[in-house]
């Protein structure tokens, strides 16, 4: 099979690039690199296009002779979105209708796109089911509801084949700290080596469902390879709750570190809970396993350490 990571280059689609080629398929990456790594890809013998998923020119040339597309190029960060709210749309969901388009006239078989549990925002319900209501809080999350619905929407219109998930708090290997809009486990990783507090926006009480991105990857992989559809979103993630100061306490025992927290102003936008129900991912995935948290946090911090 020939996959089209789209985003490729990111800590998502460079461990999702690497199982495929492990398992013997051919890969194929366009990204910009924009927030993307080249280092990520050095030894990944993909075909990488160095363009936005807004070049249309770029993405025809993509599509061809591809089975599956995986659709993972954005601009994440809520905060980034509320700085630039336009060029999270443009990304996101502009971008996802561009290659939803060039997946439908290259007659490519199956397309999976990455939403976000964002797009829950204000509803306070634990777990989050799909059939929950949705009002998002930033403008990235409005993003992410359009690019989910547009896939959804693209099944019904066009036939094409589309699956549309939800992602948790994905982490892992290959997700670097060092911006101001870095995820929040690498960034605690990176400040529990350097010995720096580790910054908790609010009183630490917030909670995230985190998925493992090995986990992740073998269900985006399981999708393309069966054809996996749905009519509506799937929430890939596990259901667990964690919250941040709990997050840190699971860190000090798999790294062995004492962690030191440095309180700040909760930031806008940021949902306060959030955790999945995810009766639908078995349904669709019964053999997955998710790895553990612990598990997932001892593999980050030893790629941290080789980094």
């Amino acid at each position: 099979m020939r996959i089209l990571v789209t985003g490729g280059a990111g800590f998502i689609g460079a461990n999702l690039s690497a199982l495929a080629l492990e398992r013997g398929h051919e890969v194929v990456v366009i990204d910009d690199f924009s927030t993307g790594e080249r280092a990520n890809l050095e030894r990944l013998p993909v075909r990488l296009i160095e363009a936005s998923i807004l070049d249309v020119g770029a993405l025809d040339e993509a599509m061809r002779g591809v089975t599956a597309v995986v659709h993972l190029a954005a601009l994440g960060s809520v905060p980034r979105s509320i700085k630039d709210p336009v060029a999270t749309h443009q990304a996101n969901a502009l971008g996802t209708l561009r290659v939803l388009e060039a997946a439908r006239a290259a007659e490519v078989e199956h397309v999976s796109v990455a939403s976000s549990s964002s797009v829950y925002g204000l509803n306070p319900a634990l777990p989050k089911s799909e059939r929950e209501w949705v009002r998002p809080m930033s403008p990235y999350a409005v993003s992410k509801l359009a690019t989910e619905q547009y896939a959804l929407a693209y099944q019904q219109s066009f036939g094409l084949q589309t699956l549309a998930f939800r992602f948790f708090n994905v982490f892992g290997p290959l997700q670097r700290a060092g911006h101001v809009y870095a995820a929040v486990i690498p960034v605690f990783m990176d400040a529990l080596l350097a010995a720096r507090p580790l910054p908790v926006n609010g009183d630490g009480s917030n909670s995230r469902d985190f998925t493992f991105v090995g986990t992740v990857c073998q269900v985006l992989l399981e999708a393309a390879a069966r054809r996996v559809v749905h009519e509506e979103p799937v929430n890939l993630a596990f259901g667990t709750n964690t919250t941040l100061l709990q997050l840190i306490s699971r860190m000090e025992s798999v790294t062995g570190r004492r962690a030191t927290v440095d309180h700040r102003e909760p930031r806008p936008g940021d949902v306060l809970h959030s955790q999945a129900d995810n009766a639908v991912l078995r349904s669709l995935f019964p053999d997955v396993r998710p790895v553990s948290l612990d598990d997932g946090l001892r593999a980050t911090y030893e790629w941290f350490l080789q980094a």
